[in-house]
């Protein structure tokens, strides 16, 4: 009889502790408003990136109207505009990037050449959201803390990070050599990713602490 009280008991905490746990579950986003804008320093990206797999998965073509991001949903079109001439591009987001802190897209080659940025290689632009995808990628944002050549030290800071907010991971981007970008956090929304990216800067003394987009 007593046997069976504790199992009762047992048996009711474990079911209370399971109804609280807090379970995080991607979320589907309202994709970025149609002519919502954005102002920042655009770059672009050519070889040795050109003829591998962009982040949503297909071929990169650098001759093509592309570009990377680090946060809107791929398939985003997105209307470039060069503010030193005026010129403008419409681009297809299907990429990650740029992952030099003050820069907000990597165009092709050819979007690049459109708005006469190959030359200088960088530029003040003002991005506008044009057309949303229909199928939004799950809302899923981490905070870069670093890229590091030597897989080791990626692998460290990863250990570093994951102890320090409870998720981390380290994502090769191809290259020669490769070079592997280390991850912290898993927030379902861009303001607590910003929020993070804030402790993380405070906190682990990286001011070049960016959010980014956690891809599946």
């Amino acid at each position: 009889m007593r046997s069976a009280v504790a199992l009762s008991i047992l048996i009711a905490v474990l079911i209370a502790g399971c109804g609280k746990k807090k379970v995080r579950v991607a979320t589907v986003p309202v994709p970025a408003p149609i002519g919502s804008t954005e102002r920042g320093l655009a770059s672009w990206y050519g070889y040795p990136y050109a003829g591998r797999p962009a982040a949503d998965g297909e071929i990169y073509d650098m001759e093509t109207m592309v570009a990377a991001h680090r946060t809107l949903p791929f398939q985003t079109f997105v209307r470039v505009r060069n503010l030193a001439n005026d010129k403008t591009v419409d681009v297809r987001i299907i990429d990650r990037g740029p992952f030099v802190q003050g820069r907000i897209i990597d165009l092709s080659h050819a979007a690049a050449r459109a708005i006469d940025l190959i030359g200088p290689g960088t530029g003040m632009v003002e991005l506008t959201v044009i057309a949303a995808p229909a199928n939004p990628e799950p809302a899923l944002f981490a905070v870069q803390i670093g890229a590091f050549a030597v897989k080791a030290n990626a692998d460290r800071a990863t250990q570093n990070m994951m102890t320090a907010y409870g998720f981390a991971k380290a994502v090769q981007r191809a290259g020669n050599p490769p070079v592997w970008r280390v991850l912290a956090g898993r927030e379902d929304s861009q303001e607590a990713a910003e929020q993070l990216a804030q402790r993380i800067r405070q906190e682990q003394r990286e001011p070049q602490a960016f959010v980014v987009r956690l891809d599946p």
